[in-house]
């Protein structure tokens, strides 16, 4: 698999698999990095994961969001209000 994520310090070198294992409800590769260290990456972080949005936020995140937010009674109107 290749380290996708920008700021990793192993952003865009290819490693090889050792096993899968779940964390906090996402898979979490745990890699040979070389020179007999292992890595942990998250999903996110590797070209198995979902493709990055165009922008940090998405329409799709901030609606998402709006409901979460929505159902949990915190949205009030202008005039506080709920």
């Amino acid at each position: 698999m290749v380290v996708t994520h920008p700021f990793h310090p192993l952003s865009g070198r290819r490693l090889d698999v050792l096993f899968v294992r779940r964390e906090a409800g996402t898979r979490v590769y745990v890699c040979d990095a070389g020179g007999g260290r292992n890595v942990a990456l998250p999903e996110a972080a590797t070209d198995h994961g979902p493709v990055p949005a165009e922008r940090p936020l998405s329409f799709e995140v901030l609606v998402g969001l709006a409901a979460v937010v929505a159902a949990v009674g915190g949205i009030t109107d202008r005039e506080g209000q709920r």
